[in-house]
C-alpha cells in the first residue's frame, strides 16, 4: 500500500520550490510519527508484522515537497488514520487506543476548511452535487459561470431519465429550474454523440414554447451551457432571413413558437424528420392558448405510427391539468416517467414568495401602486405589475401617479420593441414593467423584488405563474394582489386552489414611505461625484445659515426622494384623506353597538358623521375604523383612555374578524363606490353582504338587522348594523 502511495505521489508535477530544510525535517518527523501510530494500531501492515521502530524498509522520500503533494499526503494519512481507528481493538501492541480523532501536525487548515464546508452543505447541495452526475467539465464550467453550483431538485429527479432516453412529464413549482432540467442532459447527449456535424443538418432537438419571450429565454439558457452546438430560435415578428441562414448552416437545437415553426414547415424549408428529442415547455398554456392544432401538425412530421422510433418526448410545466395527460398518452411511450414535485401538497405557488392582499378601489389604484412599489421594492428594485388587458397596461405605464419609471409589455407591441423593453428591464434601465400574461410564464428576469397583480385573476393558474416571476432560484420575493370588496370571493378561490394564504395588509403609511424614500435618497447621495459637490458648497452654506443644517438636509432628502407631499390613506380600503384608528377593549365584545356607545359618551353624538368602515378586531377585543385625517388630532385631544378602552392610530392593518357573507345585496348602497359605508340607499341584506354602515334612507328589508331605528321600520334616517 505504501509503495502504491508513493507511485501516485510521484506522478504529480512540481509546482513550487522545495520547502526550507528545517520544516522538511520537522514534517518528516511528524509523518514518521503518524506512520508509527498507524502501524501500531493495525499491527499487521501489508501482511508484515511491524512496529513503529521498524521504518527501515520504507522507501526514501526523494520527492520534493510541493504544496500539491503535501495536500495529497495529508488526505491519504487522514484516511488511513480514520480507517485504523475504526478497526482498532482497545489495546494494540502495548499502545493506548485511539478513541477520538486527533488534530495532528500534518492536518492543515485547508483540510479543516474543506471539512467545514462539507458540514455546512444543505441536503439539496449534496444531492445535486455535479460529481453525482455524468457532466462534462465544459458544462460544469458553463453552469458555474451562470452562478449555478449544484443541480436543483427538479433537475436531480429528471436527469437520469432524460439521459437514458425516457419520455418524461416534469411538474414543479415555477422558478425552480425546469428549463435546465431538460437543457443540461440534452446538451450532454448531443455533445457526446459522435455524429459528424455537417452543414445543413436538420435539428435533433425541438423545443416548443407558447410565447416569444419564453422562446428567447430558453434559447439563451441553451446557449449559456454550450458552445459546441448550434442553437437557434424561431418566433413570429422577427425576420425570416437569419432563420433561413441558420437552416442552411445546420441546427442542433431549435427553440421556437408553434406559429413560426409551422410556417417554415409549410414552405418546405425546415426538416424535422431527424428529430431525436421533442420538448413541450409550459405545455398546459401552449395547448390551452389554441396551439393544439399547430402542435399536432408540427409533430406529425416527426412522429410515426411505430412508437418505438418516435423522438423522446419531454413535457414540462408548473401546472398539469388532467387533459395534459391525455396529450401525453398520444405522443409519449407507455413507460414514460412522471416526476411530480407538487403532488398532493396544497401549496402550488413558489414557497419562497410572500403573498399579500390590499383592498383598493380601482379609482385609487394608480396612486396606491406608486407607494406600494416605493415601500416594497424601493428605487433600485425591479417590479412587474400584471394587468388583465392591453389597454389597462398602457394606461398604467403612462399614469403620472406612478412615480417610478415604467414601460409596458403586451401582444400589440412590435416584437423588436418587446425585446428592447425586456433587455432594458433586465439591465435596470427602468424599475417597473407593466405587462399582460405575455410575461407571466417562464421568463427568468434576475432579482425581481416585487410582483403586483391588479386584481385576482379568474384563472388560478395565471396567479401561480405571475407570482412565480419573483422568488426564483431560491431567492425570496413578494407578490401583492389588489382586490375590491366585491372580488373577495375570487381572492378566497385563489387561496383555496393555489394552496396559499394571503396576509391582508393596508396601503403603506406615510412613515413607511418616508423611511423607504430616505433610504433611496441616501443611496443617491453616494453616487454624486466630488467634483459636482464642490459646485454646490457655497449654496449649501447659505442654506444652512438660513434654515439650519438638519432642516436643510431633511428638505433636500425629501426633494431627492420625491416625497415632498404625502397623503394619508385608509388602511381598510386605501381611500385618500382618511386615517385608520383602533379602539382596543379590555373585554370581549359581541357587537359594534358597545363601541358606538363608548365613542358617543366620550366624543358626543356628532362623532358618528366622521366615522366610517367600522370593523371588529379579530378576537373581538376591539374595533378599528376610518376618520378624516384632519379630524384625528381633535379626536385624540378629546379622548381619554380608560380601564376599558384605549384609542390609537393604526400603523398597520390589524387582523379583523371574518365577514359574514350573504347572497343578498352584496353590492348595493355603499357611498364612494366599493367598500363605502355611507350610501344614499341602505339595504339590510346589503349590509351583511358587503359592509354598509349607515344608510340615508332605509328600507323595510333592513328591519331586524339594525341596533337602532330612528323613525320606525320604513323610513328610518339612522340605522346601525352589526356588520361593517
Amino acid at each position: 500500500m505504501k509503495n502504491k502511495q508513493l507511485e501516485v505521489e510521484e506522478e504529480q508535477p512540481d509546482c513550487e520550490p522545495p520547502a526550507p530544510k528545517k520544516k522538511k525535517k520537522d514534517k518528516r518527523a511528524a509523518d514518521e510519527a503518524i506512520d508509527g501510530a498507524i502501524h501500531a494500531v493495525n499491527g499487521n501492515f501489508n501482511g508484515v508484522n511491524t512496529t513503529p521502530k521498524k521504518n527501515k524498509n520504507a522507501e526514501p522520500d526523494t520527492e520534493p515537497d510541493t504544496e500539491e503533494n503535501e495536500k495529497e499526503k495529508k488526505r491519504k494519512k487522514k484516511k488511513l488514520t480514520e480507517e485504523s481507528t475504526d478497526e482498532a481493538s482497545p489495546q494494540t501492541n502495548g499502545h493506548s487506543t485511539l478513541n477520538t480523532p486527533v488534530q495532528t501536525p500534518s492536518q492543515s487548515s485547508d483540510d479543516s476548511d474543506i471539512e467545514s464546508e462539507k458540514a455546512t452543505e444543505i441536503p439539496e447541495q449534496k444531492e445535486g452535487a455535479f460529481s453525482n452526475f455524468n457532466l462534462s467539465q465544459h458544462t460544469i464550467s458553463r453552469l458555474k459561470a451562470r452562478g449555478i453550483s449544484y443541480l436543483f431538485d427538479i433537475q436531480v429527479k429528471t436527469f437520469n431519465a432524460v439521459s437514458i432516453g425516457k419520455d418524461v412529464i416534469g411538474q414543479a413549482r415555477t422558478g425552480t429550474g425546469k428549463t435546465f432540467a431538460f437543457a443540461i442532459p440534452l446538451v450532454e447527449k448531443l455533445q457526446n454523440d459522435s455524429t459528424q456535424l455537417s452543414r445543413g443538418r436538420p435539428p435533433r432537438v425541438l423545443v416548443l414554447t407558447p410565447t416569444r419571450e419564453l422562446a428567447i429565454q430558453v434559447h439563451k439558457d441553451f446557449k449559456d451551457i454550450t458552445r459546441q452546438l448550434s442553437v437557434t430560435c424561431f418566433y413570429g415578428g422577427s425576420s425570416y432571413n437569419p432563420q433561413m441562414d441558420a437552416i442552411r448552416n445546420g441546427i442542433d437545437v431549435l427553440v421556437g413558437t408553434p406559429g413560426r415553426i409551422k410556417d417554415h414547415l409549410q414552405n418546405n424549408k425546415l426538416d424535422l424528420s431527424k428529430l431525436k428529442h421533442v420538448v413541450l415547455d409550459e405545455v398546459d398554456q401552449m395547448l390551452d392558448m389554441g396551439f393544439a392544432d399547430q402542435v399536432e401538425e408540427i409533430l406529425s412530421s416527426a412522429y410515426k405510427k411505430v412508437a418505438d422510433t418516435n423522438p423522446q418526448t419531454l413535457l414540462f410545466s408548473a401546472t398539469c391539468p388532467a387533459w395534459v395527460y391525455d396529450v401525453a398518452k398520444k405522443y409519449m411511450k407507455s413507460g414514460y416517467v412522471h416526476v411530480d414535485l407538487i403532488g398532493t401538497k396544497m401549496t402550488r405557488a413558489a414557497t419562497t414568495v410572500e403573498h399579500l392582499a390590499i383592498a383598493c378601489h380601482w379609482s385609487q389604484r394608480a396612486a396606491v401602486l406608486g407607494d406600494v412599489v416605493q415601500v416594497y421594492s424601493g428605487g433600485q428594485g425591479k417590479t412587474i405589475i400584471f394587468c388583465e388587458t392591453k389597454k389597462e397596461a398602457d394606461e398604467l405605464s403612462m399614469n403620472p401617479l406612478i412615480k417610478q419609471s415604467c414601460q409596458s409589455l403586451h401582444g400589440d407591441i412590435a416584437q423588436k420593441q418587446r425585446e428592447i423593453t425586456l433587455k432594458g428591464f433586465r439591465k435596470g434601465s427602468f424599475e417597473v414593467l407593466v405587462a399582460t400574461n405575455v410575461a407571466a410564464r417562464g421568463l427568468d428576469i434576475p432579482e425581481v423584488d416585487l410582483v403586483i397583480q391588479c386584481s385576482p385573476p379568474q384563472d388560478v393558474e395565471s396567479y401561480i405563474h405571475r407570482s412565480g416571476r419573483t422568488g426564483r432560484a431560491g431567492r425570496t420575493g413578494v407578490c401583492i394582489c389588489f382586490y375590491q370588496r366585491r372580488e373577495e370571493q375570487k381572492l378566497r378561490n385563489v387561496e383555496h386552489k393555489a394552496g396559499i394564504t394571503f396576509r391582508h395588509v393596508g396601503v403603506p403609511t406615510a412613515s413607511d414611505i418616508i423611511k423607504s424614500s430616505s433610504d433611496d435618497a441616501l443611496k443617491c447621495l453616494d453616487s454624486v461625484s466630488a467634483f459636482a459637490i464642490a459646485h454646490f458648497k457655497e449654496t449649501a452654506e447659505k442654506l444652512i445659515d438660513k434654515r439650519g443644517a438638519v432642516e436643510a438636509l431633511a428638505a433636500a432628502l425629501a426633494h431627492i426622494s420625491g416625497a415632498t407631499s404625502l397623503e394619508q390613506r385608509s388602511l381598510l380600503n386605501s381611500d385618500a384623506g382618511y386615517t385608520t384608528l383602533k379602539m382596543e377593549c379590555s373585554r370581549e365584545m359581541h357587537s359594534l353597538s358597545y363601541a358606538w356607545r363608548s365613542l358617543k359618551e366620550q366624543l358626543g353624538d356628532e362623532v358618528e358623521q366622521h366615522i366610517h368602515r367600522m370593523n371588529i378586531l379579530k378576537g373581538k377585543n376591539g374595533v378599528c375604523f376610518d376618520v378624516p385625517s384632519d379630524k384625528v388630532k381633535e379626536m385624540q385631544d378629546n379622548w381619554k383612555d380608560g380601564h376599558c378602552w384605549q384609542l390609537s392610530v393604526c400603523t398597520e392593518l390589524p387582523d379583523l374578524e371574518e365577514r359574514q357573507h350573504s347572497n343578498r345585496g352584496s353590492d348595493i348602497g355603499f357611498g364612494g363606490g366599493d367598500g363605502g359605508f355611507r350610501g344614499n340607499r341602505g339595504f339590510g341584506g346589503g349590509v351583511r353582504g358587503g359592509g354598509g354602515f349607515r344608510g340615508g334612507r332605509g328600507r323595510s328589508s333592513g328591519r331586524g338587522n339594525g341596533f337602532r331605528n330612528g323613525n320606525g321600520r320604513g323610513g328610518g334616517q339612522k340605522r346601525y348594523f352589526s356588520q361593517a
